[in-house]
C-alpha cells in the first residue's frame, strides 16, 4: 500500500516497475491510470472533490469570509479500480464481492 506522500507521488512510475518487476502486488491512491499502468488496485477520492469545493471555498475568502469559520470538507465519494491482468499475474484471486463494487475493472 502507497500513501498520498507528495515525494512517492513523484517517484510513481519507479515504484510501479519495482512493484511489476519483484512481483508485489501494489495498492495506490492514484486513481484508476496507476492501475492501467500495472497497480493492483486503487482506492481513491476523485480530484474533482477536492479541487471544486477548493476554489468555492477561495471564492469565499475573496468575498470576505474568514477561513476560521468555513468549515472541514472531506470527500465523500471514491473510485475503486481494480487490474485483473496484474491480478493474474500474481497468482492473486479477487473476490466477486469486491469485483460487483468496483468502480472499474481492468482486465
Amino acid at each position: 500500500m502507497v500513501g498520498t506522500d507528495a515525494y512517492l507521488n513523484t517517484r510513481r512510475d519507479q515504484i510501479l516497475a519495482l512493484a511489476q518487476r519483484y512481483a508485489n502486488p501494489v495498492i495506490v491512491p492514484w486513481g484508476h491510470e496507476a492501475v492501467m499502468d500495472g497497480a493492483l488496485a486503487s482506492y481513491a477520492t476523485l480530484l474533482t472533490e477536492i479541487f471544486r469545493p477548493a476554489g468555492v471555498y477561495a471564492g469565499r475568502i475573496l468575498k470576505g469570509a474568514k477561513p476560521a469559520d468555513l468549515p472541514v470538507l472531506l470527500p465523500t465519494r471514491f473510485e475503486l479500480a481494480i487490474n485483473l491482468k496484474t491480478a493474474k499475474a500474481l497468482g492473486l484471486t479477487v473476490p466477486p464481492n469486491l469485483l460487483a463494487i468496483a468502480d472499474e475493472v481492468i482486465e
